[in-house]
């Protein structure tokens, strides 16, 4: 974005802004399930990552996520305290910390599965639209990723 002789481009029309702006949005619609939950979005952001494949490494997670293990760490500690996980050390490679779902943080799954439907409701979209957007959402972050580096791309969209 450039500015122009009347001043800088208005924030509405920063792309960034936009999807920063949204990513509140939806937090603030999953904010009183989540509460409801005990969880925190980004502890069910972990959770997903479990529910797809448990028992990953802290270092996987934190790819997945694009987060510092040292952030990882602390919300992780806190899920192992509310026994929705359970953390060891790997027998193979006593550095990694494998991160496993418990009994109680893969029964957790299936009262979490309204938060998505909260938001069909709340963005008043059909799922292919919001499938479409998040296609070209996540196209843009790997294609801004592939330039900069900073991040292994996650694995590829699931079909």
């Amino acid at each position: 974005m450039t500015e122009d002789a009347t001043g800088p481009v208005p924030l509405d029309d920063h792309l960034c802004y936009a999807i920063y702006s949204a990513g509140i949005a939806i937090q603030r619609v999953y904010k009183p399930l989540l509460d409801a939950l005990g969880l925190t979005y980004p502890q069910y952001l972990v959770l997903n990552v479990l529910w797809r494949e448990d028992g990953q490494t802290v270092g996987g997670i934190a790819e997945r996520l694009a987060l510092e293990s040292s952030t990882l760490t602390p919300l992780l500690k806190r899920l192992e305290a509310a026994g929705l996980v359970r953390r060891t050390r790997n027998p193979l490679n006593e550095r990694q910390v494998l991160v496993a779902l418990t009994e109680a943080g893969r029964a957790l799954r299936s009262r979490a599965g309204c938060v998505g439907e909260s938001l069909l409701a709340a963005s008043g979209q059909s799922p292919a639209q919001l499938g479409a957007l998040n296609r070209e959402v996540r196209a843009l972050r790997d294609a801004i990723y592939r330039h900069t580096g900073d991040w292994n791309l996650a694995p590829p969209p699931e079909g």
